[in-house]
């Protein structure tokens, strides 16, 4: 088979994807089914994959599933247990109190604190907490998903305290090999893991800086009442100060500490400034902006999950702090049970393992219920229910509410999940064929040769599209990018770190990420609207990324040990 035809069918998934949900506009619940199977035909036929680990791979899909299922219904919970208790309102009257402009808000919310929860948590976890709090602020549903699936880029090589580049690059590559290779150079795997490190802050930085404007730009342009860009533009000062704010601590903690705190450190610094501007009225627009009344918004941007905060929780009244306590407490969690190794096992200490599904080796999945980000969530709602004061009835109404949105996402999720296990799998085969992301990816490079490194990122982002994850496409790619870039001559750890910067960008367009945030509002089945708005920040970042990267090598000869 030719490496043009194995990259067409390798992408075929992919193409029946976009066409459906994107170009046919049809809700995921039917599309993903029927690209499922597309994809498990492809790997029978084409890549000759035994049925016996296409079902295995289908198995370790459905496992992956309810974890991401229990980190939707945590964040879902938290949400509906803070309704009820009143917490939403008081959160929402500190809000104003800061600024009533929801262009402020949306800085404050979707990008600063989302940056934060990515950075102690990642794996998609910022949209889904994000997009719901700000609902409950009074925003429409698919703009709140917009907003948190943008968070979902600059911060995301440093989520969850690092795992895109402690876990993706040093599983993904052969530290072994390349650590031999820079030895006989007088270096080593940990100084040449740390100039990737440092390259991966300064892309996110140079090109994140703009992002919070990006935001607000899309938000006014798509849902103003008068669609117009200007209106986003005309908080350009306070939205680059947001940047700056977040992207310069963040650069000086990849580049001086490593790849664990940036995303954390960036955001609290971050919050700190802006909050302290925007009670000065420091470089915020002298109008205030909000969006038309609800009942004038188009029903393809209302939700189904209701978040009506009058007569909730109106029997006690709640200062700001204490309605903020269960997400501090969420945030501080998330970042022991990351850091503290005791802390960390005593969340582990609850886990399922499959070990290899149906004989097949390397086809695992493990369930780590507590250490999950929504076992964090639902534990912050038990203390939630006393910190409150709240009623059991109250308590039942949020959990029965946050029951009912799971079924939608599980069914869509149960199909999509292991699709990806599939492609990921497929380097097992009776045809000898490479996985097919690496199919892919390989006709890239073999297509574009000497200005690959201006499509390195793309590549990158591509394996976070179908895995919906930075880290597992580092995992799969991160090796193939360096050996692409040392048989082309060039800057291997630039390469690599444009793939992670990529990855990055790739997960505002991952399919299952699009759909687990429309789950926590009650979008499901308006993924395409979502997909075709996000499109636009991953190009400006993918083609940003690009042109940093081929200026980083062939402008300013950046070099490492391998290439000096």
């Amino acid at each position: 088979m030719s490496m043009g035809l194995q990259a067409f069918l390798a992408f075929l998934p992919i193409l029946l994807s976009a066409l459906l949900l994107v170009g046919l506009n049809w809700p995921a619940r039917k599309a993903m089914p029927l690209v499922f199977i597309a994809t498990a035909l492809v790997a029978l036929v084409a890549w000759d994959m035994s049925f016996n680990r296409v079902l295995a791979s289908t198995v370790q899909g459905v496992l992956i599933t309810l974890s991401v299922l229990w980190i939707i219904f945590g964040a879902i919970l938290l949400l509906n247990t803070l309704k009820h208790s009143g917490g939403i309102l008081a959160i929402r009257e500190g809000f104003a109190n800061i600024s009533p402009d929801r262009r402020i808000q949306a800085l404050i919310i979707a990008w600063l604190f989302g940056c934060f929860i990515e950075g102690a948590s990642g794996f998609g976890t910022p949209a889904a907490i994000a997009a719901p709090l700000l609902v409950a602020m009074g925003f429409p549903a698919m703009a709140a998903v917009l907003l948190g699936m943008m968070v979902q880029s600059t911060p995301v090589s440093f989520g969850a305290v690092g795992t895109p580049i402690l876990v993706g690059l040093n599983t993904g590559m052969d530290t072994n090999a390349i650590g031999a290779q820079l030895a006989s150079n007088s270096s080593s795997w940990a100084a040449y893991l740390t100039q990737i490190t440092g390259s991966v802050a300064i892309l996110h930085a140079l090109i994140g800086v703009l992002m919070p404007l990006f935001m607000i730009a899309m938000m006014t342009r798509f849902f103003g009442r008068n669609r117009s860009w200007k209106e986003g533009f005309e908080v350009a000062p306070f939205a680059i100060l947001t940047g700056l704010a977040f992207t310069v601590p963040y650069a000086l903690t990849g580049i001086f500490l490593g790849p664990e705190f940036p995303s954390i450190i960036g955001s609290l610094v971050g919050l700190v400034i802006v909050v302290s501007a925007a009670k000065a009225r420091f470089l915020t627009p002298k109008s205030h902006w909000d969006f038309a009344p609800a009942k004038e918004w188009p029903a393809e941007w209302l939700g189904s999950v209701e978040i009506k905060l009058e007569n909730i929780g109106s029997k006690r009244s709640l200062s700001v702090m204490t309605a903020w306590v269960p997400y501090l407490l969420v945030a501080a969690l998330l970042v022991l049970s990351r850091t503290n190794d005791s802390v960390k096992n005593a969340f582990k200490a609850v886990v399922y393992k499959s070990g290899d599904i149906m004989g097949e080796a390397g086809i695992s999945a493990a369930i780590d219920p507590l250490y999950l980000p929504g076992g964090i969530l639902v534990m912050v709602v038990m203390a939630t229910f006393f910190l409150h004061r709240m009623s059991w009835k109250e308590m039942s109404a949020a959990i029965g509410e946050s029951t009912k949105v799971l079924l939608g996402a599980g069914f869509v999720l149960v199909f999509t999940i292991p699709m990806v296990r599939i492609m990921i799998n497929s380097g097992v085969n009776f045809a000898q064929l490479e996985s097919m992301p690496i199919a892919m990816a390989r006709f890239v490079a073999d297509a574009f040769g000497g200005v690959y490194a201006f499509m390195a990122p793309t590549v990158g982002a591509m394996g976070a599209f179908i895995a919906g994850s930075n880290t597992v496409s580092n995992m799969m790619l991160a090796q193939y990018q360096f050996s692409v870039a040392e048989s082309l001559g060039i800057t291997s750890s630039l390469i690599v770190a444009a793939q992670a910067v990529g990855a990055a960008a790739g997960n505002m367009v991952a399919i299952h990420n699009v759909v687990a945030a429309s789950a926590t509002v009650g979008l499901l089945g308006r993924e395409g609207a979502t997909l075709r708005r996000t499109i636009i920040p991953t190009v400006y970042y993918l083609v940003m990324a690009g042109l940093l990267t081929s200026a980083g090598i062939f402008g300013l000869g950046i070099t490492d040990a391998l290439n000096r």
